[in-house]
């Protein structure tokens, strides 16, 4: 691993990967021509973006496309597989602007996606595809005895023994520290054409792209964020939920597991410019759209004090629903200092109709309480990060900070340090 290197050579847009094992790295047309990608749109006014771009139904049969960013691991696959919904592309999209909109046009034939945890119940489009006769790519997953594929958290009845990433494996084996070794590596994947998906949309190769309604911005984020907020305006949503992105390591990652990580835009390891120039382009390109995307952000992996979920996998359906509405103005929402949050009612109503389960004002309360000593601390940890580590950062990111710090610190006076968002109702 000490010989690991990823060369870009921009005057010959030619990228050389040697001695990396991460997939992305190694597939010469997925991460290493975003990179040279990411340098022709800086030069040429456009953005190649590590998004998802996919096609929520609305009322009455509407269809409304969004893009997402999530570092691996926090659900960006598989909220562009739920199963109602259309998918466009899962990973990389480049955004252009276009009939005095923001369009984006998914430039990926395959998807390579984490495959541990995957199941009938929470991912049942995707499970049907990798159980199908198909031409499919597993690595890091056991392979049994009758020669097929078997990952973690699968729901399936373990089997007795296979081959897996560190050979012979046997059911509960144990490696040279006396840990049980998985059946499948966390960082298990597969890889598919994505016209092979059921839901596979029809602009899947159209090469004038879809309109752009949201943008969602995604992390593995334990104890701040709420489920689902949607920014006040492109620059807010860009600065605070874009370019403030962190999330927690998982083992897809190199390094120790749980470590916040700052990633803006879920692009950081893709990005061959300056990332100042970088947050500017971002901020420039919805600059002068009247009515531009909304920015949401996501978190499905907050917990309790015992470090349990608070999310249940199958709930990001409702919140795609939520910010489905919100872009056409159809669902009201609470201000908060550092968004706009979801009316209880409202979710009780799409719990219902696209879960078909109860939604408990418990519930509500556990997972949208505004947690302010957090949220202080995050602005501290990015501001810290932009005013030394990279030079000629735009001034609106400070000042957007430093306002949503003010605000938060007024809440503090006047309601606590947790806010229950029936308080911020009022």
């Amino acid at each position: 691993t000490d010989k690991r290197r990823v060369y870009i050579d921009l005057e010959e847009s030619m990228t050389i990967s040697t001695n990396t094992q991460y997939g992305g790295n190694t597939l010469g047309l997925k991460k290493l021509s975003m990179r040279l990608a990411i340098h022709l749109s800086n030069k040429e006014g456009w953005l190649c973006e590590h998004m998802f771009v996919m096609g929520i139904m609305g009322p009455k049969g509407r269809k409304s496309y969004f893009t997402g960013a999530y570092p691996s691991a926090c659900g960006k696959t598989s909220t562009s597989m739920l199963a109602d919904e259309k998918i466009v592309g899962d990973d990389i999209a480049y955004l252009k602007i276009k009939k005095k909109n923001i369009f984006a046009v998914n430039v990926e034939q395959g998807m390579f996606g984490i495959i541990d945890g995957v199941n009938a119940k929470d991912d049942p489009l995707l499970w049907e595809v990798l159980h199908k006769p198909n031409d499919i790519i597993f690595s890091n997953s056991l392979i049994t005895e009758e020669n097929t594929p078997f990952w973690t958290e699968s729901g399936e009845e373990v089997p007795e023994r296979g081959v897996n990433f560190q050979g012979e494996w046997t059911r509960g084996k144990k490696d040279a520290g006396g840990k049980e070794i998985p059946t499948s590596h966390k960082n298990a994947r597969f890889a598919l054409d994505l016209s092979i998906l059921p839901n596979v949309d029809e602009n899947l190769h159209n090469p004038e792209g879809v309109e752009v309604k949201g943008i969602i911005y995604g992390g593995r984020d334990s104890d701040t964020s709420v489920p689902v907020e949607e920014a006040f305006s492109w620059e807010h949503g860009i600065i605070t939920k874009g370019a403030s992105l962190e999330s927690e390591t998982t083992a897809a990652t190199l390094g120790a597991v749980g470590q916040r990580v700052f990633n803006p835009m879920s692009n950081l390891d893709f990005v061959s410019i300056h990332i100042a120039k970088y947050i500017e382009n971002n901020l420039n390109i919805g600059k002068n759209i009247s009515d531009p995307p909304r920015i949401f952000s996501v978190n499905y992996f907050i917990k309790n004090k015992d470090g349990q979920f608070l999310n249940e996998k199958t709930d990001k359906s409702v919140w795609i629903k939520w910010m489905e509405l919100r872009a056409h103005n159809e669902a009201e929402a609470i201000t908060t200092p550092t968004g706009y949050i979801p009316k209880y009612e409202d979710l009780k109503r799409l719990f219902s109709e696209v879960l078909k389960k109860e939604y408990s004002k418990e519930d509500y309360v556990k997972q949208f309480t505004l947690r302010i000593p957090e949220n202080l601390s995050k602005i501290e940890r990015i501001t810290d990060i932009y005013k030394n580590k990279i030079e000629g950062t735009p001034e609106i990111l400070f000042s957007t900070l430093e306002d949503q710090k003010k605000r938060l610190i007024e809440y503090k006076e006047k309601h606590g340090e947790y806010v229950s968002p029936f308080d911020l109702e009022e």
